[in-house]
C-alpha cells in the first residue's frame, strides 16, 4: 500500500499569532516546505457528523488575498462537490456564488482606487 504525508508547520509570535506557515508534502513537485500565507483544512469526523475545521493566515496576510482565497476555496468545493457526488445543482449554485463574490470583490477594488 502506498502511503502519501502532508505536513504544516506554523511559527507563532509572542502573542501565539502566526508569523510564518509552511507546508510539505510527499506528493508535492518541488521537493521541501513551502512557504504560505494562509490555509484551511477540512475534516469530516463520520462518528460525530460534523466536520472539523482550522482556519490560519499569517500576519503579512492582505485582506483582498484572504477573500480571494475563499472564492478559490469555494470554487474548488464546488469542483469537488459535482468530482465526488455528481451533484450538479449544488456545484452550479456554489459556481453561481463565487460569481457574485468576484463581482462583489471588483466592485470593491473600484471604489477603492
Amino acid at each position: 500500500m502506498r502511503e502519501s504525508d502532508i505536513s504544516l508547520k506554523v511559527v507563532l509570535d509572542d502573542e501565539n499569532i502566526p508569523e510564518k506557515i509552511y507546508w510539505d508534502a510527499t506528493d508535492k513537485d518541488v521537493e521541501g516546505p513551502s512557504e504560505t500565507k494562509s490555509f484551511s483544512l477540512s475534516i469530516w469526523d463520520h462518528e460525530n457528523q460534523s466536520t472539523l475545521r482550522i482556519d490560519l493566515w499569517n500576519k503579512e496576510m492582505p485582506v483582498d488575498e484572504m477573500k480571494r482565497f475563499y472564492v478559490d476555496c469555494l470554487g474548488g468545493l464546488a469542483q469537488s462537490v459535482l468530482n465526488s457526488t455528481g451533484d450538479e445543482f449544488m456545484s452550479a449554485a456554489m459556481n453561481r456564488l463565487c460569481d457574485k463574490f468576484v463581482k462583489h470583490l471588483e466592485e470593491e477594488n473600484k471604489q477603492q482606487s
